[in-house]
């Protein structure tokens, strides 16, 4: 369920990346507190794609810890782990007084690297939904659901 998951969130992110690019986008945090992914790793698949999307951009703040924990309901503990793993990453700087930004350094992955993973990933979702008795038209079919419908948000700046 968990791979399921974020082949899901994957797929979804890429096809709404090429009709969101024309303008920035507010980006919103959404739990799904049963698909059985932890939440925080939810958290940082946000992030990651939200700068994939363009709509979190180097020098935007994010929420505070605290803020964030309260208005998505969730321990404080959580959203550090997730921020402090971004951090790690080189995803998030932390200026002590001010705030967590997405940090100025670009990703460096190139466009050929980029579409082989896409392909990859693509590849495994679409061996795993016709392993479940699904056609690739019903994958898509409900990609394309997911991708015009918004999902009821618990956070919006």
């Amino acid at each position: 369920m968990t791979t399921l998951y974020y082949y899901t969130i994957t797929l979804v992110y890429y096809m709404t990346a090429k009709t969101n690019t024309a303008a920035r986008l507010p980006f919103h945090f959404a739990l799904d507190l049963h698909s059985g992914v932890p939440v925080y790793r939810q958290l940082i698949d946000q992030v990651r794609s939200g700068m994939a999307l363009g709509s979190l951009n180097a020098g935007d703040q994010l929420p505070t810890v605290r803020q964030m924990a309260v208005d998505l309901a969730i321990n404080p503990n959580t959203v550090m782990r997730a921020y402090r793993e971004l951090e790690l990453g080189g995803l998030l700087e932390t200026h002590q007084g001010t705030g967590t930004f997405i940090a100025k350094k670009k990703l460096d992955r190139k466009d050929a690297e980029r579409e082989r993973q896409l392909t990859q990933l693509a590849n495994e979702f679409a061996a795993r939904a016709g392993a479940a008795g699904f056609t690739v038209e019903e994958l898509l079919e409900r990609l394309s659901e997911l991708a015009s419908q918004p999902k009821q948000r618990r956070y919006k700046p």
